[in-house]
């Protein structure tokens, strides 16, 4: 029998190391899919679709072969607000200053694309921030690691310090649920 041929259809250098934490061979195929919300959307159906429409834009370049292609998207929800990648420090700023002693929703869409259908679905982390300091909140910004990560922040890295309590899949927090990647692999 051939071997899996996996896809990761992403540009995030966060879920290919998280990825290759599973030990199995993989490509990274980056998408060329843009993000945009279509009005009325709800968060949860707004990254689902991205991840979906992201593994999509990649999958003929799947071997004839079994293959398995991932798609992902991570967005932070504050209430009804999505926070995607801040535009520019005053944006994160902001984001950062609105996360501040609050509990928000890191989503995850998951799209696991195989030759047979699709499996899409929402994976949700409940994440707890302490009250931040603007100083706190400049001094993270001069490290320059919140432009590209959803919320402003990477909870695997300096902001680290800033979270109280999480519920639910830390590896979702950081970009791609290995779990639920996890299980789909050991069906295949």
């Amino acid at each position: 029998m051939p071997a899996l041929d996996i896809i990761l259809a992403s540009r995030s250098p966060r879920r290919r190391d998280l990825l290759a934490l599973l030990g199995r061979p993989f490509r990274v195929i980056e998408p060329e899919h843009e993000e945009q919300r279509l009005p009325g959307e709800h968060p949860g159906d707004y990254a689902v679709r991205n991840a979906r429409e992201k593994a999509r834009s990649v999958r003929h370049h799947a071997a004839t072969g079994p293959f398995l292609v991932i798609g992902a998207d991570t967005i932070v929800v504050l209430g009804e607000r999505i926070l995607e990648k801040p535009r520019d420090a005053a944006d994160a700023h902001a984001m950062l200053r609105a996360l501040a002693g609050q509990r928000h929703e890191v989503i995850t869409g998951l799209a696991l694309l195989t030759g047979t259908g699709e499996e899409c679905r929402a994976i949700r982390t409940a994440v707890e921030f302490r009250p931040l300091t603007d100083g706190e909140i400049e001094a993270y910004l001069a490290t320059g690691e919140p432009f590209d990560k959803a919320g402003a922040y990477g909870i695997q890295g300096h902001a680290a310090h800033m979270v109280t309590e999480i519920r639910g899949s830390y590896t979702n927090v950081v970009g791609l649920p290995l779990a639920e990647v996890a299980m789909a692999l050991a069906t295949l």
